[in-house]
């Protein structure tokens, strides 16, 4: 998670796409560190008023985040709150549900499988093994259930990954956080955090975890983590007398809903790896300028990481970085299947959750 390169990955994987009600462009790029633990999720049409967005930043490996982007979505959409207009509901269990899902069979063999193909693709890149031929490494998942594991002493991944998503629902915007990755939006080119950075030294969280049985040293939780939320991290979720908000480091989300307007330009997802080099308004600013003359967001998205990337390794802009920007396109549609998916809540603002906070937005 510490190790770096001789020299920075600066190959980007970016992506555009739209729909009638918005447009996006995404990044990634590893950077110094010697893997990409980061993953994304975005599905435009999740349904036919609904966007999904997601960044998901591992640590300890990438296979928490790849398992998150692979799953989250599906288990906010599957849940049956979500059809009766509940998306606050549907969220918090998608989060929560992540981690019982790989503490069971199916999710360890999805897990297993997730390792497995990086592995695999490591070493075809230095020529040691033959791909694999068409099926072969494609195991069948339905993406786990909380059934006792394969192994019996398997207490879930070591490793684990923030989550920072954003549903955009006809006019409704919910962001839901674990972790240190944000969502920001820019209205009027104010930028408005969306999220709360989970860290260690915050009074809520910290006396958490003291109530749960860890320590907060140097930052970190129990000396290690830097972060006090997450998916996974299993080992700091081991105490049976309390549930799973109330564990040392927990996956529950804060959640925090707005109503979209004409005033709202964009919207921009990112990893650490940005908001360590650039404040929520100092890249609302930048991406601001950008649009003025470049209509590719993906390339917006590259320019940022290209500015945050530093020019030799410790301190900021080592990280991985992934970015997400959406745009909306005005005036907002209303989509006619309104009435048989309410919004997730008829308040201008609206936040959830115990550390939650967001600014009085006008």
């Amino acid at each position: 998670m510490g190790i770096y390169l001789s020299s920075p990955k600066t190959e980007k994987v970016s992506e555009d796409g739209e729909n009638d009600r918005l447009r996006y462009g995404l990044s990634s790029m590893q950077g110094w560190r010697a893997t990409m633990e980061d993953a994304h999720a975005v599905h435009p049409n999740l349904d036919s008023s609904t966007s999904f967005f997601g960044v998901y930043d591992g640590h300890g490996g990438d296979e928490v985040s790849k398992f998150c982007a692979k799953f989250l979505h599906q288990e906010v959409l599957n849940h049956e709150a979500y059809s009766a207009g509940d998306i606050d509901t549907s969220t918090r269990h998608a989060f929560l549900r992540m981690d019982e899902m790989m503490c069971g069979q199916t999710g360890q063999r999805e897990l297993a499988s997730l390792m497995a193909e990086k592995d695999q693709a490591k070493n075809m890149i230095e020529g040691l093994i033959s791909p694999p031929k068409y099926g072969e490494s494609k195991g069948q998942t339905d993406g786990g259930s909380s059934e006792e594991g394969a192994n019996s002493d398997y207490r879930g991944p070591s490793a684990g990954s923030t989550a920072c998503i954003a549903i955009i629902q006809n006019v409704q915007l919910l962001v839901a956080n674990a972790g240190d990755s944000r969502c920001v939006l820019s209205r009027k080119g104010q930028a408005y955090d969306m999220s709360s950075d989970h860290k260690p030294d915050l009074q809520a969280e910290k006396e958490r975890i003291r109530n749960a049985g860890g320590y907060v040293r140097c930052g970190r939780v129990n000396g290690t983590l830097n972060m006090s939320r997450a998916i996974g991290d299993m080992e700091l979720k081991q105490n049976k007398s309390l549930p799973a908000e109330k564990q040392i480091v927990t996956a529950n989300p804060d959640i925090c809903t707005v109503e979209l307007c004409n005033d709202d330009d964009f919207l921009v997802l990112a990893c650490d790896g940005i908001w360590d080099c650039m404040s929520s308004q100092e890249v609302v600013d930048f991406v601001g300028k950008q649009l003025k003359h470049e209509n590719r967001l993906s390339a917006v998205c590259e320019t940022v990481m290209d500015k945050c990337l530093a020019p030799a390794t410790g301190g900021e802009g080592c990280d991985n970085m992934t970015m997400i920007l959406v745009q909306f396109k005005k005036p907002f549609k209303i989509s006619t299947s309104n009435e048989e998916q309410p919004l997730a809540s008829n308040q201008n603002s609206v936040c959830n959750g115990s550390t939650a906070t967001s600014n009085d937005m006008p």
